[in-house]
């Protein structure tokens, strides 16, 4: 006689589970696994130190775990949306930075570009207070998905000469390194972990290429010490252009802060169905808008303060969490000390700068050009209706005086100089911001509908 199969246990950990201490090790360090090529990448393209930003990244996470009261799962790494206005930004007020190429780390600018991040982070704590306070609907009229989408196009597409300059070095390898992550990134898709590492096995394989065409060169491993403090700096408060360093870094969250709520949706729903499934009520973590990016802020102070890279919530580690249906904070918490652990590894640091230029540039052509279509796909899945003319205004406004100032203008700057702020000219991203929410708080002062004009229907809907 056939007897009734058993229900299948349902294996998992919530929010705020503690698993034992071995998986907590062995998931925490599958964590730390998945956010070290891109966090690490970064740090190199902004001339970063490596073991700083592993270290940052680890005391950031192990804050901001807390600043939530560990409701939320999230791990911080490090932000590509930032590199531009960075680059941008050390290039303008400490000029040694890119001028070598063999440069790997650059202090002085460094830490100017800190107080900027300290500047995103107490911004981002105030728009959490001020989403706690009125809701995101409101926010959401001043800053639409047509500006945070058309923002992080900008940012995308004003880093193509960057990446094509790195790539220069050496074609060969670039080429190959780009079209190796691209194969990685589409054929490992769902594969576990592995489908997770897309950019560590890209970076490998044309790290191996670039070996043997001889480009790589092991010597400043071999003169690295095992043990090193990583060598922390201080935010340069006094130094005269922190305030448009301040200005111009901030205002890219208008671009991540949007970022960050979608992955925090996307975990709600993962959560609350494995919570479901262990028969345990739903946590809804996706009403925890305000107190998300207040602990996204409380990430950047702790990076912007030890001179770590500007941080995000890293969406590939989101991805592990679900294929693992583990969201346990304690095991966030100890690959926070991993990466923290990490960060004093002299040759691990020294190990990282060895990769060659042309490697990192053909990193950099797919990642950058990734970040522009996400710009692309926030515009698609809000369905903005881009047969109406406001809406096509404020989005081709941003387009072209953010790329286009970035490649035509001298420097990147438009010639409008603000004392104290922008006394040479305003950055082209800023400036694509700027114009493009002030063109959109006009359109809300005086909506079309006072002329009589009808909005034209979104076939999209």
């Amino acid at each position: 006689m056939a007897t009734a199969s058993q229900p299948q246990k349902v294996f998992g950990f919530l929010p705020e589970d503690t698993p034992t201490i071995g998986a907590m090790l062995s998931l925490g360090f599958q964590q730390v696994l998945t956010m070290f090529p891109a966090t690490v990448l970064v740090a190199i393209l902004t001339k970063f130190d490596v073991g700083v930003t592993l270290l940052a990244s680890g005391v950031g996470t192990i804050i901001a775990l807390l600043v939530s009261s560990r409701k939320i799962p999230m791990y911080y790494g490090s932000s590509f949306s930032y590199i531009s206005v960075v680059v941008t930004t050390m290039s303008l007020y400490a000029k040694d930075c890119f001028a070598d190429p063999a440069t790997v780390y650059c202090p002085e600018g460094i830490q100017l570009v800190q107080v900027g991040i300290m500047g995103t982070a107490i911004f981002e704590i105030l728009i959490g207070l001020l989403i706690m306070r009125i809701g995101k609907e409101a926010l959401d009229r001043v800053l639409p998905p047509v500006i945070t989408g058309s923002m992080a196009m900008v940012i995308g597409i004003a880093l193509a000469g960057a990446a094509l300059g790195m790539a220069g070095a050496n074609w060969t390898v670039a080429i190959i390194t780009l079209f190796v992550t691209v194969a990685f990134s589409v054929y490992l898709q769902n594969r576990g972990l592995l489908g997770m590492l897309p950019i560590l096995f890209g970076a490998v394989v044309g790290y191996i290429v670039a070996y043997f065409m001889g480009l790589v060169s092991f010597d400043p491993v071999a003169a690295a010490d095992w043990f090193r403090v990583p060598p922390i700096t201080l935010p340069a408060f006094g130094d005269p252009n922190a305030w448009a360093v301040v200005f111009s870094i901030t205002l890219i969250a208008i671009a991540t802060i949007p970022e960050s709520t979608a992955h925090l949706y996307q975990m709600s729903l993962y959560i609350d169905a494995l919570a479901k499934d262990l028969g345990r009520k739903p946590l809804e973590i996706k009403k925890l808008i305000g107190l998300n990016l207040i602990a996204d802020g409380a990430d950047d102070l702790v990076v912007g303060f030890l001179g770590g890279c500007a941080g995000t919530n890293y969406g590939e580690n989101n991805s592990l969490m679900a294929i693992t249906r583990n969201y346990s904070t304690a095991v966030l918490m100890a690959a926070g000390g991993i990466a923290i652990l990490l960060g004093f590894i002299g040759k691990l640091a020294a190990l990282v700068n060895t990769i060659p230029v042309a490697v990192t540039g053909g990193l950099a052509i797919y990642l950058f050009g990734v970040i522009g279509m996400q710009g692309v796909a926030l515009i698609q899945s809000e369905k903005v209706n881009l047969f109406e003319p406001r809406q096509l205004a404020v989005g081709a406004t941003i387009l072209i005086c953010g790329i286009g100032g970035n490649l035509a203008l001298k420097d990147g700057l438009f010639p409008f100089q603000i004392p104290v702020l922008f006394p040479n000219g305003i950055p082209a991203i800023v400036f694509a911001a700027i114009i493009g929410i002030v063109m959109n708080l006009l359109f809300l002062l005086l909506p079309p509908k006072l002329f009589g004009v009808a909005e034209r229907e979104n076939i999209n809907l």
